[in-house]
């Protein structure tokens, strides 16, 4: 099991542990946000308000965090998905925090990974087009001071998800 699914057993010990039924309320509701309490008391075969109760205590724990919709990126116009990576140009404090501003002000940014290895951090962007990243890539620059800059452009999405896998939960 791994240390991240290993956490969520224990998040909140003075609460019920994850079970069964909670890893499959978890696996329903990371395919299908939109899914009534009736609808899912269904598919996972509890009562609606024992089913509610189980997602609420999921909400409180924090094994819930967002509902969100997911949306098609093409069809919102930002069909092309970019890896950014970068390195320091500083490893402070200050640097850091003017760095996730920097970061944290741009919707184009969709994520920001602090790396270990050769490179420092990884972004992920979504932009229209290659003219679209230069001119994120432009404000970036003018905002934060880095060393070094590359990116790569996704050519085809193979796999894309937001689910996280359940296996090692309810063991």
């Amino acid at each position: 099991m791994s240390f991240e699914c290993e956490r969520f057993r224990d998040i909140r010990p003075d609460m019920h542990r994850i079970d069964d039924i909670d890893v499959r309320i978890l696996s329903h509701l990371q395919r299908d946000g939109t899914l009534s309490v009736e609808a899912l008391s269904e598919r996972v075969h509890l009562s609606r308000n024992a089913c509610w109760r189980r997602v609420r205590q999921l909400e409180e724990r924090g094994l819930i965090r967002d509902r969100v919709a997911i949306l098609d990126a093409e069809a919102a116009g930002c069909g092309l998905s970019v890896f950014v990576f970068v390195r320091a140009a500083s490893h402070d404090a200050e640097w850091l925090a003017k760095f996730r501003e920097a970061v944290g002000a741009f919707p184009e940014i969709v994520g920001v990974y602090r790396t270990s290895g050769d490179l420092d951090y990884v972004l992920r962007a979504r932009v229209s087009d290659v003219k679209a990243y230069d001119r994120l890539y432009q404000r970036l620059i003018a905002k934060v001071r880095l060393a070094d800059v590359s990116a790569s452009f996704v050519m085809e999405e193979i796999k894309e998800t937001t689910a996280i896998p359940l296996s090692a939960l309810g063991r």
